[in-house]
């Protein structure tokens, strides 16, 4: 099996909750290869917890993958983002939303921080 493309977990704020790919896989119910399937197709990004994929939490809500999530990614990649920037774009606050863009996604201000990933894209 190929390398899954994982971010170093240094890019996570300390105390950022992250799941294994079986509890990603359970939650979406789907199976583990799937999900690494996502992984490695850069749609859901991952970084690496003790040599082991873990995916954070803020990526995914109730219903299964948060509903601007997959928007907000394409939008960076496409952008010309690596998957290490887009990640680490994703965990630092913007300061006058006073949240970071993965918590936004969560909060009425997703739409805001589309825009602004749209923007940098320029």
């Amino acid at each position: 099996m190929a390398s899954l493309p994982l971010t170093a977990d240094t890019a996570l704020p300390d105390g950022t909750d992250t799941l294994t790919v079986d509890q990603v896989a359970k939650h979406l119910g789907v199976s583990a290869g799937r999900v690494r399937t996502l992984i490695r197709d850069h749609n859901l990004f991952a970084v690496s917890h003790s040599g082991e994929p873990a995916i954070p939490a803020l990526f995914m809500d109730d219903a299964g993958i948060a509903k601007h999530y997959t928007g907000l990614v394409h939008i960076l990649l496409d952008g010309g983002f690596s998957r290490d920037e887009a990640m680490h774009w994703m965990f630092t606050t913007i300061d006058d939303l006073g949240m970071h863009p993965a918590e936004a996604l969560h909060t009425h201000s997703a739409r805001e921080v589309m825009r602004r990933a749209q923007a940098l894209a320029l």
